[in-house]
Protein backbone atom coordinates (compact mmCIF):
# COMPACT_ATOMS: atom_id res chain seq x y z
CA UNK A 1 0.00 0.00 0.00
CA UNK A 2 1.15 3.53 -0.78
CA UNK A 3 -0.08 6.85 0.61
CA UNK A 4 0.07 9.96 -1.51
CA UNK A 5 -1.37 13.47 -1.59
CA UNK A 6 -4.82 13.50 -3.17
CA UNK A 7 -5.41 15.64 -6.26
CA UNK A 8 -8.45 17.09 -8.00
CA UNK A 9 -8.31 14.12 -10.37
CA UNK A 10 -9.21 11.84 -7.43
CA UNK A 11 -12.55 13.53 -6.67
CA UNK A 12 -14.83 10.89 -8.18
CA UNK A 13 -12.96 7.97 -6.61
CA UNK A 14 -12.93 9.68 -3.20
CA UNK A 15 -16.66 10.42 -3.49
CA UNK A 16 -17.34 6.73 -4.28
CA UNK A 17 -15.35 5.52 -1.26
CA UNK A 18 -17.40 7.64 1.15
CA UNK A 19 -20.68 6.59 -0.49
CA UNK A 20 -19.69 2.94 -0.05
CA UNK A 21 -18.22 3.24 3.46
CA UNK A 22 -20.86 5.33 5.25
CA UNK A 23 -24.45 4.47 6.17
CA UNK A 24 -27.19 5.71 3.86
CA UNK A 25 -28.19 8.62 6.14
CA UNK A 26 -24.62 10.01 6.27
CA UNK A 27 -23.00 9.06 2.98
CA UNK A 28 -23.93 12.08 0.85
CA UNK A 29 -22.97 14.75 3.39
CA UNK A 30 -19.63 13.06 4.17
CA UNK A 31 -18.80 12.36 0.51
CA UNK A 32 -19.54 16.00 -0.34
CA UNK A 33 -17.39 17.16 2.60
CA UNK A 34 -14.43 15.05 1.44
CA UNK A 35 -14.58 16.46 -2.09
CA UNK A 36 -15.13 20.03 -0.86
CA UNK A 37 -12.11 19.79 1.43
CA UNK A 38 -10.02 18.53 -1.47
CA UNK A 39 -10.86 21.77 -3.29
CA UNK A 40 -10.86 24.00 -0.17
CA UNK A 41 -8.75 27.13 -0.49
CA UNK A 42 -7.36 27.70 2.99
CA UNK A 43 -4.27 29.16 4.61
CA UNK A 44 -2.61 27.09 5.90
CA UNK A 45 -3.60 24.43 3.39
CA UNK A 46 -5.99 21.56 3.87
CA UNK A 47 -4.15 18.24 3.61
CA UNK A 48 -5.79 15.35 1.80
CA UNK A 49 -4.25 11.88 1.39
CA UNK A 50 -5.29 8.70 -0.39
CA UNK A 51 -4.19 5.13 0.16
CA UNK A 52 -3.59 3.08 -2.96
CA UNK A 53 -3.19 -0.62 -3.57
CA UNK A 54 -2.08 -1.47 -7.10
CA UNK A 55 -3.11 2.00 -8.37
CA UNK A 56 -6.60 1.66 -6.86
CA UNK A 57 -7.64 4.23 -4.26
CA UNK A 58 -8.77 2.29 -1.19
CA UNK A 59 -8.93 5.03 1.45
CA UNK A 60 -8.96 8.77 2.02
CA UNK A 61 -8.36 11.17 4.89
CA UNK A 62 -8.46 14.97 5.19
CA UNK A 63 -6.96 17.39 7.70
CA UNK A 64 -8.02 21.03 7.67
CA UNK A 65 -6.69 24.01 9.58
CA UNK A 66 -8.60 25.52 12.46
CA UNK A 67 -8.35 28.99 13.92
CA UNK A 68 -7.92 29.13 17.67
CA UNK A 69 -9.59 32.26 19.02
CA UNK A 70 -7.29 34.61 20.92
CA UNK A 71 -4.14 32.55 20.34
CA UNK A 72 -2.15 32.97 17.14
CA UNK A 73 0.89 31.14 18.55
CA UNK A 74 -0.84 27.75 18.76
CA UNK A 75 -1.59 26.00 15.45
CA UNK A 76 -4.32 23.42 15.05
CA UNK A 77 -5.96 21.10 12.55
CA UNK A 78 -9.02 18.89 12.55
CA UNK A 79 -9.14 15.37 11.13
CA UNK A 80 -12.30 14.88 9.08
CA UNK A 81 -13.33 12.83 7.25
CA UNK A 82 -11.75 9.37 7.01
CA UNK A 83 -13.03 6.42 4.98
CA UNK A 84 -11.76 3.10 3.66
CA UNK A 85 -13.45 1.15 0.88
CA UNK A 86 -15.50 -1.62 2.56
CA UNK A 87 -13.67 -4.26 0.48
CA UNK A 88 -10.39 -3.16 2.07
CA UNK A 89 -11.42 -2.51 5.68
CA UNK A 90 -9.82 -4.32 8.64
CA UNK A 91 -6.43 -4.24 6.90
CA UNK A 92 -4.92 -1.26 8.74
CA UNK A 93 -5.43 1.22 5.89
CA UNK A 94 -7.33 3.72 8.04
CA UNK A 95 -4.73 3.47 10.79
CA UNK A 96 -1.91 4.07 8.33
CA UNK A 97 -3.71 7.11 6.93
CA UNK A 98 -4.18 8.56 10.44
CA UNK A 99 -0.55 7.89 11.38
CA UNK A 100 0.69 9.39 8.10
CA UNK A 101 -1.35 12.55 8.73
CA UNK A 102 -0.13 12.87 12.31
CA UNK A 103 3.45 12.56 11.09
CA UNK A 104 2.94 15.19 8.37
CA UNK A 105 1.29 17.65 10.77
CA UNK A 106 4.04 17.13 13.36
CA UNK A 107 6.66 17.94 10.72
CA UNK A 108 4.73 21.13 9.87
CA UNK A 109 4.89 22.26 13.51
CA UNK A 110 1.18 21.85 14.25
CA UNK A 111 0.41 21.88 17.97
CA UNK A 112 -3.00 20.25 18.33
CA UNK A 113 -5.09 17.87 16.23
CA UNK A 114 -8.82 17.50 16.93
CA UNK A 115 -11.29 14.89 15.72
CA UNK A 116 -14.99 14.19 16.12
CA UNK A 117 -15.33 10.44 15.90
CA UNK A 118 -15.34 7.05 17.62
CA UNK A 119 -13.36 7.30 20.89
CA UNK A 120 -12.33 3.63 20.73
CA UNK A 121 -10.89 4.01 17.26
CA UNK A 122 -9.13 7.35 17.69
CA UNK A 123 -8.02 6.60 21.25
CA UNK A 124 -5.55 4.09 19.76
CA UNK A 125 -3.59 7.01 18.34
CA UNK A 126 -3.52 9.01 21.58
CA UNK A 127 -6.61 11.17 21.04
CA UNK A 128 -8.47 11.90 24.27
CA UNK A 129 -11.56 13.66 25.51
CA UNK A 130 -9.43 15.33 28.20
CA UNK A 131 -7.36 17.16 25.56
CA UNK A 132 -10.39 18.13 23.46
CA UNK A 133 -12.27 19.67 26.39
CA UNK A 134 -9.81 22.58 26.12
CA UNK A 135 -11.14 23.40 22.64
CA UNK A 136 -14.76 24.42 22.08
CA UNK A 137 -16.23 22.97 18.87
CA UNK A 138 -17.94 25.41 16.53
CA UNK A 139 -21.39 23.80 16.97
CA UNK A 140 -23.27 21.80 19.56
CA UNK A 141 -22.22 18.15 19.29
CA UNK A 142 -24.73 15.34 18.82
CA UNK A 143 -22.26 12.93 20.49
CA UNK A 144 -20.04 14.93 22.89
CA UNK A 145 -17.88 11.89 23.76
CA UNK A 146 -16.68 11.87 20.15
CA UNK A 147 -14.86 15.22 20.56
CA UNK A 148 -11.19 14.30 21.08
CA UNK A 149 -7.80 15.92 20.79
CA UNK A 150 -4.14 15.02 20.45
CA UNK A 151 -1.32 17.36 21.41
CA UNK A 152 1.49 17.25 18.84
CA UNK A 153 3.74 19.69 20.71
CA UNK A 154 4.17 21.22 24.16
CA UNK A 155 2.83 24.58 22.95
CA UNK A 156 -0.75 25.20 24.08
CA UNK A 157 -3.02 28.24 24.26
CA UNK A 158 -2.66 30.46 27.32
CA UNK A 159 -6.34 30.26 28.33
CA UNK A 160 -8.90 27.46 28.08
CA UNK A 161 -11.41 26.63 26.74
CA UNK A 162 -10.48 27.99 23.33
CA UNK A 163 -13.25 28.46 20.74
CA UNK A 164 -12.26 27.15 17.32
CA UNK A 165 -13.30 28.14 13.82
CA UNK A 166 -13.16 25.66 10.94
CA UNK A 167 -12.77 26.07 7.19
CA UNK A 168 -15.98 26.79 5.29
CA UNK A 169 -16.51 23.16 4.20
CA UNK A 170 -16.93 22.17 7.86
CA UNK A 171 -19.33 25.00 8.75
CA UNK A 172 -22.46 22.90 8.58
CA UNK A 173 -24.12 22.21 11.96
CA UNK A 174 -25.57 18.96 10.54
CA UNK A 175 -22.06 17.45 10.53
CA UNK A 176 -21.62 18.05 14.22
Amino acid sequence: MAIRTATDLDQNKIHRIYRAAFPKEEREIVAKLAVNLLCQNATPSTLSFVAEIEDTITGHIAFSPITLAEDSNCKGYILAPLAVDPNHQKQGIGSQLVQHGIQQLSQLGIDVLLVYGDPKYYGRFGFSEATAKNYSPPYKLQYPLGWQGLMLSDRAPAKFPVPITCVSALRDPAMW
